[in-house]
């Protein structure tokens, strides 16, 4: 068989059952039932590889996680119901009271808020690198650091980290590296090539594509991902059934939908730049982004999202979010309809503004989700949300 991506994400399925369905069939139960009392004891022995509650595992769950786990090139992985329930949940299986963090200062304000509210009180301590100078990273770690951690692209400037100088780090010192890899997707990039130990998607964005359910997924090494399913298993973060079999047949399209994202996105990033009303852009695939070199090396394209800022600040900013009429105004990302929002005063609000400045959330920045409409209708929503900043 073909093991090109698209080929894999649509013929990878569970087998068929007696009635020999065409579409993976929904598996909604909470449990499956046991033969005799034999098969019961080596089920939970663990002597047989098989179905026994829906909070350990699921055909629907399984199916979609081994999808993802094919696409990133990893041996194993675990699926959560949210993208934060993956991240928390990695974290906590392989964090112990008093280790430290070194993670790259631009976050998703969720992750943010693990790392400097809910950590410390369990005596687990981060260091912030920025994102633009890896060469500070090796003096914050210390003597009891247990990873590294990156978005690459981040959330929500976009910016991109090197992924093998990170991997190199995190092996010289034998740190766990871990990335999320949500806005790139395993099809734009696979950070496991360059070192990665596990990778972070909230399935809800671009993997799903479409708005309709939460979902998470961590892969990575089998030893690994060993300890975080007993983690998942006993706090119960799992992925429904249903979702997952929703995310499943999402990934069948990922190609080709990505494809499109990227293609309208560099479209209106290219006509951004050429605006009077634009400050700065910032799409990993423009020559004028700051790393545009090292995203052309580790990217296959640049991603959906475009990062921008208004002339004028706040008042501009939400200004230009309250002129738009085509693009949907929410907090998500990653949809086949276009999504804006102003990470200033929602996704990021809670940040102080010094954290919100040192990772280029300025008070006029406006996050672009660009979707699958025609590119030309896109525009046009931008340049007369734009006209009445004058």
């Amino acid at each position: 068989m073909s093991s090109h991506f698209e080929t894999q994400a649509i013929r990878n399925q569970m087998e068929r059952s007696q009635y020999l369905e065409y579409s993976t069939p929904l598996h909604l139960t909470s449990s499956f039932v046991f033969e005799d009392a034999e098969d019961m004891r080596a089920s939970f022995a663990e002597e047989k590889q098989r179905n026994i509650y829906s909070r350990f595992s699921n055909p629907n769950t399984t199916e979609f996680v081994q999808k993802v786990i094919q696409m990133e090139g990893a041996e194993e992985g675990v699926a959560f119901a949210s993208g934060m329930g993956a991240v928390f949940a990695t974290f906590a299986t392989f964090l112990n009271a008093g280790d430290h963090i070194v993670s790259a200062r631009a976050l998703f304000g969720s992750t943010h808020t693990l790392f400097t509210k809910y950590f410390p009180k369990w005596d687990i301590h981060s260091s912030y690198f920025p994102v633009d100078d890896l060469s500070l990273l090796e003096a914050l770690i210390q003597p009891n650091t247990k990873c590294i951690y990156v978005e690459s692209p981040t959330n929500p400037g976009v910016d991109i980290l090197d992924l093998e100088v990170l991997g190199k780090i995190a092996k010289k010192h034998q740190l766990l590296f871990i990335v999320d890899n949500c806005f790139a997707t395993p099809y734009l990039q696979q950070p496991i090539q360059y070192g990665a130990d596990l990778v972070i998607h909230s399935a809800t964005k671009l993997m799903d594509g479409q708005g309709r359910v939460l979902g998470g997924v961590t892969v990575g090494k089998k030893d690994l991902i060993r300890e975080l399913f007993l983690f998942a298993r006993n706090t119960g973060a799992s992925l429904s059934p249903f979702n997952a079999w929703v995310l499943s047949k999402s990934l069948e399209t990922l190609a080709v939908r990505i494809d499109r994202h990227c293609e309208n996105a560099l479209a209106i990033a290219d006509k951004l730049e050429a605006s009077q009303e634009i400050n700065w852009v910032k799409y990993p695939f423009l020559k004028s982004h700051p790393q545009y070199a090292l995203a052309k090396k580790q990217m296959m394209k640049g991603g959906n999202i475009v990062a921008f800022e208004v002339k004028g600040g706040l008042e501009a900013g939400r200004n230009f979010i309250n002129a738009i009429r085509l693009c949907s105004l929410s907090s998500n990302l990653g949809d086949s309809r276009s999504i804006i929002t102003h990470p200033a005063s929602t996704t990021h609000s809670k940040l102080s503004e010094e954290d919100r400045l040192a990772v280029g959330i300025t008070d006029g920045m406006i996050r672009l989700s660009v979707g699958l409409e025609h590119h030309e209708d896109i525009w046009n929503d931008l340049k007369n949300a734009l006209s009445n900043l004058g």
